[in-house]
């Protein structure tokens, strides 16, 4: 529960009024799956769609977070207010801790105009898809101008959380090919602009062109992304890399592709969370549901067959059996 300072209303009034208590406390519960936090969430929802939000991904190491830091600094010269949800979906150790780089971003703790939440998966990625989703609506209700959401990697599961934001920025640096393997197999969609960070590497500017090669695959050339070079820790080609983000949001937004791109997002978001639930009540009926156990255990031994093992675990799951 809530407790007694923190009542529902407060925490909806305090979340809407930019209190960065209440809006960590209700992050908190979204996170521990409370009961009220889906209602604080429904009832705050009519006030989002103001932030623009920014998806950074790209491998671990490329120095993600010292970039996203120095956009933040960047961003706040503007006066502008800033959210930042940095996810990791993969390590079982860092428990959404500020490990490594992304310390970096304490610099801008004190800022009143800046409000940071690392998020782990807690085991469970579908879990932190619909956590991640909640924490952006939050910060975003909270009335933040721009919030950038963070992820380690570029394997699908990080590709589908950070699908939830208006415009994704890809980072490279010299000498990570992951990310670009992952660009020549199409595990992700080009994304909206690309940067080499690192700029004064030897190989920077051999990075640069074979990304441009990859590219320039894409025969739609409104699609084509901005390919960029900076040096997060120096701020090197920072402002030049916002320019890129704003123009190519307002690009999206002037073909109404950003508000077809936001529908489109929500409604996949929809759908994959939806799965997720179901997913996770299948489980439960497999192993609670005695007789749907014992079913599974027929097909192990070859009396029934999995599909009517699965019509019953259908039948369990939504009632209708």
């Amino acid at each position: 529960m809530t407790g007694p300072a923190w009542t529902e209303d407060a925490l909806v009034a305090g979340v809407l009024a930019g209190d960065r208590r209440a809006l960590a406390r209700t992050i908190s519960l979204v996170e521990d799956r409370a009961p009220e936090a889906e209602s604080i969430v429904r009832r705050v929802y009519p006030s989002t769609g103001r932030a623009a939000s920014v998806g950074v991904t790209g491998p671990p190491g490329v120095g993600k977070s010292s970039l996203v830091s120095a956009l933040v600094r960047h961003v706040r010269g503007l006066e502008r207010t800033v959210g930042v949800v940095s996810v990791d979906p993969s390590s079982p150790f860092t428990r959404g801790a500020l490990l490594g780089d992304r310390i970096r971003l304490s610099d801008h703790f004190l800022d009143p105009g800046v409000y940071i939440r690392s998020m782990g998966t807690r085991g469970h990625l579908g879990g932190l898809a619909e956590a991640t989703l909640q924490a952006l609506l939050l910060v975003d209700a909270s009335g933040k101008d721009v919030v950038f959401l963070e992820t380690v990697g570029t394997g699908q599961s990080e590709v589908e959380v950070i699908g939830i934001a208006d415009v994704v920025l890809l980072v490279l640096m010299p000498g990570s090919g992951d990310a670009v393997q992952a660009l020549k197999a199409g595990i992700m969609e080009i994304p909206d602009v690309i940067v080499v960070n690192k700029m004064d590497h030897p190989s920077a500017q051999t990075k640069l062109q074979e990304v441009r090669s990859i590219v320039a695959l894409d025969p739609d050339r409104k699609r084509r992304p901005r390919i960029l070079l900076t040096d997060a820790l120096r701020g090197e080609g920072v402002p030049e890399l916002w320019e890129a983000l704003v123009t190519r949001r307002a690009e999206l937004e002037e073909r109404g592709e950003l508000a077809e791109r936001r529908q489109r997002n929500l409604s996949g978001e929809v759908e994959t969370l939806a799965v997720a639930r179901l997913r996770e009540r299948v489980r439960e009926a497999m192993v609670g549901d005695a007789a749907v156990g014992a079913a599974v255990e027929r097909v192990t031994r070859r009396e029934l067959d999995p599909l009517t093992a699965v019509s019953l675990v259908v039948d369990s799951v939504t009632g209708t059996g």
